[in-house]
């Protein structure tokens, strides 16, 4: 449905989704997470010791309990992988009006926003640092996602804004009797 057409003209329209390894002292962990097309947010994540459906769930359920979806108007959008396939998954989409999406087999392109988040985590915290423990691990992702990417990570597509920072201006511009001027970023 999205044919690497990452755009949207406002929040919950698109979701990408994905999962990727975190080394630790401890041995592999996961990290799965949903980003927000329009504005780049990662509206859910979650850690765990095993990539499994329970996981890519888990941070589906936290994207859903964050934002504000109407059924019908929202994708999901993720690779083919096992998890993302699951008939578990699959109902909770539909459960929530959700419209599933995925992209072509083997292909990181049909999935790059994603790829973009995980390089960019990558580059600015995993490499940097090495953790002894799971848990050390799960809270420095939690101080980068929460503490830092989201409320002052600027980026370019936004304008120098942060994902918060965008879409706030969004929501102040769409709201009645708001003269705030709209955010700059590439729409």
């Amino acid at each position: 449905m999205v044919n690497r057409q990452f755009t949207a003209d406002r929040p919950n329209r698109l979701w990408v989704a994905d999962a990727t390894r975190i080394p630790t002292g401890e041995g592999v962990f996961w990290l799965a997470a949903v980003r927000d097309v329009f504005s780049r947010r990662i509206v859910g994540w979650k850690t765990s010791n095993r990539c499994d459906t329970d996981l890519i769930l888990a941070a589906l359920e936290y994207g859903i309990w964050s934002r504000d979806v109407r059924d019908g108007d929202l994708i999901h959008h993720s690779d083919r992988g096992s998890n993302y396939t699951s008939f578990r998954l699959s109902e909770r989409l539909r459960d929530n009006g959700i419209l599933p999406s995925m992209g072509s087999v083997g292909d990181s392109y049909d999935n790059a926003l994603m790829e973009n988040f995980w390089s960019t985590l990558k580059i600015e915290l995993v490499y940097r640092t090495s953790w002894r423990t799971r848990d050390e691990a799960e809270n420095a992702i939690f101080e980068y996602i929460d503490g830092w990417y989201n409320t002052r990570r600027i980026q370019r597509e936004l304008g120098y804004l942060s994902p918060d920072e965008y879409e706030t201006a969004w929501h102040a511009q769409t709201e009645p009797d708001n003269l705030t001027p709209a955010p700059t970023g590439a729409r």
